[in-house]
């Protein structure tokens, strides 16, 4: 399993030591997940915790009209996995699906639990994680209510510029709270600039 990025990824956090590293992604198993295909549905229960080696996956909802909504983009080095899903042990009401040919590590959540029960630092490093992801996702809600859409825009251009490589503008539209025309003149004024 060539899973060096993975090894970086555990180590860098600074909370795993690179034995207990080689220990834990000896636990994972590698994953491919084409073009379109999706991780999770809707209507099902979360059961993969993945870490996203190469690759850009999105997470979507359907609102109350049935139109697809953006919630979450994923590139290479990010763990993805529907939080509430997962843990609660209930239904997703997101769908994660892969927006090129992606590949990476995986584990289910009885595993991954097993992990936690054992060592003591997954454990902190999961701890670490869903706390970065609730700051995340804190902060996000707060931007959509205190920024305006060219603010979101630029944010995302600075912060995720392969977002606009790999998603089409009705995705990035979407996640971003505006439609496809705002954010075609939002562009528009951006390459002026």
């Amino acid at each position: 399993m060539d899973n060096e990025t993975f090894l970086s990824f555990l180590n860098d956090t600074g909370l795993i030591s690179l034995e207990s590293a080689k220990e834990i992604a000896s636990q994972f198993t590698e994953k491919t997940i084409l073009k379109n295909q999706f991780l999770l549905t809707e209507g099902k229960t979360a059961d993969d915790y993945l870490f996203l080696k190469k690759g850009f996956m999105r997470a979507f909802v359907h609102d109350t009209d049935g139109n697809e909504v953006t919630t979450g983009f994923y590139s290479q080095g990010n763990v993805l996995f529907e939080v509430s899903s997962f843990f609660n042990r209930t239904k997703s009401k997101e769908n994660i699906q892969a927006l090129t040919d992606c590949e990476g590590f995986f584990i289910t959540y009885e595993e991954l639990n097993m992990l936690f029960h054992t060592m003591p630092e997954f454990r902190e490093f999961g701890r670490a994680m869903l706390v970065k992801g609730f700051a995340g996702l804190k902060n996000r809600m707060l931007s959509m209510i205190t920024e305006t859409a060219e603010e979101r825009y630029a944010h995302l251009l600075k912060s995720n510029p392969e977002i606009l490589e790999n998603a089409p503008l009705k995705h990035i539209a979407s996640y971003l709270g505006i439609t496809d025309t705002s954010l075609s003149r939002i562009r528009k004024e951006f390459s002026k600039r």
